[in-house]
């Protein structure tokens, strides 16, 4: 895939991390890389975004961010009260496909779970992803609640059409619970697609260097990984995540 969605069960789950974690281990392999995140709340104009905390965590990747508000709100509310044009599906997959003519791997973050609203027509980062052609990546939580989330979020996938790879865990806890080491075997299932990765909870705190290291640890072969770090074993951590 060239170019792949990265959307969440939620907001504040790990799409930002599971979006670094998956362009570094591309960029262990030698690929080049591309991440565009179609909208940015939240952050002032001179602030870092999200784009920006995927290079320093992951490495020399190609950014892009179409539109930023100020305000920590759902993209068309952002916008409207921004006084600012909303994004569009269109501008978003015409922005992806144009930079996966030049880099092997282009990975669109999207802003909180799948149909949050981009503008006033109720589009949603589903139908930047239609429109590409482009696989969507869901990130979920660990814990009690998240079947629920992901089954709904996979039925949305189906209803428009999309293909999921898989699911990652965005934040797996280090002592993990009863829920937690049962969902291992149930996100699947909820999902109907496999488990690709599990990311220690964190993980965004690791030098930038131990993060590199550590990344392909942490996703499935699917995702450019190595699946070396078992999240069944209560405390596992990957080697190199020692602070």
């Amino acid at each position: 895939m060239s170019v792949l969605f990265v959307t969440g069960t939620g907001t504040e789950i790990g799409k930002t991390m599971t979006t670094a974690a998956v362009a570094a281990a591309a960029l262990r392999q030698g690929r080049s890389v591309a991440v565009l995140k179609a909208v940015q709340t939240g952050v002032a104009p001179d602030e870092p975004g999200d784009a920006a905390e995927v290079e320093r965590l992951a490495g020399p990747v190609t950014l892009a961010e179409l539109a930023r508000y100020p305000e920590p709100l759902a993209p068309d509310t952002a916008a409207r009260r921004a006084g600012r044009p909303a994004v569009r599906p269109h501008e978003i997959a015409e922005a992806a496909l144009k930079l996966a003519a030049s880099h092997d791997l282009v990975l669109v973050e999207g802003a909180g779970g799948l149909l949050v609203r981009f503008d006033d027509e109720g589009h949603t980062l589903a139908d930047a992803a239609r429109l590409a052609g482009a696989p969507v990546l869901v990130v979920v939580e660990a814990g009690l609640g998240t079947l629920n989330s992901t089954a709904l979020t996979a039925l949305a996938l189906r209803s428009h059409g999309l293909d999921c790879p898989g699911v990652v865990i965005g934040s797996w806890p280090a002592e993990p619970d009863l829920a937690a080491r049962c969902n291992l075997a149930d996100l699947p299932r909820a999902a109907g697609a496999p488990l690709l990765g599990a990311l220690p909870a964190g993980s965004g705190a690791l030098p930038p260097d131990a993060f590199r290291t550590a990344a392909p640890d942490w996703l499935a072969p699917e995702l450019g990984g190595t699946g070396t770090f078992d999240p069944t074993r209560p405390g596992s951590q990957p080697a190199s995540s020692a602070r």
